[in-house]
């Protein structure tokens, strides 16, 4: 098959909902030549039924990637099915309610340190699961909202979305030398699982009504997929610790 993934291996995380990100990921990597492999968590049976819309079958696993027993068997799993990896996909994120709606002041600690396991620490303990499996190099790929801007109602996902970009730079630079890529695609919101765990998240899209250059399409998640693949590809050989705008141009507006 053709296509800028043609033979490359891709283990994706994050397939909840057709409409997730990760899902058109997926969708467009295997339409580009890819083998996609799933992880899944908590509930792999509904990663499976989703993956059946996917163009192709794919392999779905169960990963927390808050638990170490499941991040250790990765590799055998992944060798087994793919033999190894030319790619992953980072596209996890959490926090607990009391983290998020406007409760940033009274947020405690535990909750704070969930948010940031998840959503940020988890993209080295996903990427280091992984290493061994890309021997001749390749290509991480993580999501992130854009953290420069303190965001109605995000609250705690924000400073959790700002250490996984330092994360991810700290990666590409650590990772460079096996010639592991290390970039992040900061996407506009889109109406995935996620976004619908985040109370008053309608006032925080409502930004791009008004402000994106581009008109956003809230209910289209491929764009975002898209430039996930692109870095993906070899199309950016020697691109690593970026960090990929797809928000219609909302990042570089002023007022």
């Amino acid at each position: 098959m053709s296509g800028i993934l043609a033979g490359k291996r891709i283990l994706i995380t994050g397939v909840l909902m057709e409409s997730s990100i990760a899902f058109h990921t997926a969708k467009v990597a295997q339409e580009q030549g890819a083998d996609v492999i799933l992880t899944a968590f908590p509930r792999p049976t509904l990663t499976e039924r989703i993956a059946k819309k996917l163009p192709k079958p794919a392999k779905v696993i169960e990963l927390d990637v808050t638990n170490d027993e499941h991040l250790a068997r990765v590799e055998d799993v992944v060798r087994e099915e793919l033999g190894g990896l030319d790619g992953v996909v980072h596209s996890i994120g959490f926090a607990p309610q009391d983290a998020l709606g406007g409760n940033f002041l009274n947020t405690p600690f535990e909750s704070v340190s969930t948010a940031m396991h998840v959503s940020a620490f988890s993209l080295k303990s996903l990427t280091m699961s992984c290493l061994p499996l890309m021997q001749e190099g390749g290509s991480v790929v993580g999501l992130t909202f854009d953290a420069q801007f303190a965001w109605p109602q995000y609250d705690w996902m924000g400073p959790a979305k700002a250490a996984l970009e330092a994360t991810s730079r700290y990666l590409a630079r650590d990772l460079g030398k096996q010639n592991v890529r290390c970039n992040l695609i900061s996407a506009g919101p889109i109406g995935s699982m996620a976004a619908k765990s985040i109370p008053g998240f309608s006032e925080l899209a409502d930004v791009w009504n008004h402000r994106s250059p581009l008109e956003w399409d809230m209910s289209d998640p491929e764009p975002a997929g898209l430039g996930v693949v692109a870095l993906l590809s070899d199309f950016f050989p020697k691109t690593t610790g970026e960090i990929v705008h797809v928000d219609g141009g909302v990042h570089m507006m002023g007022a």
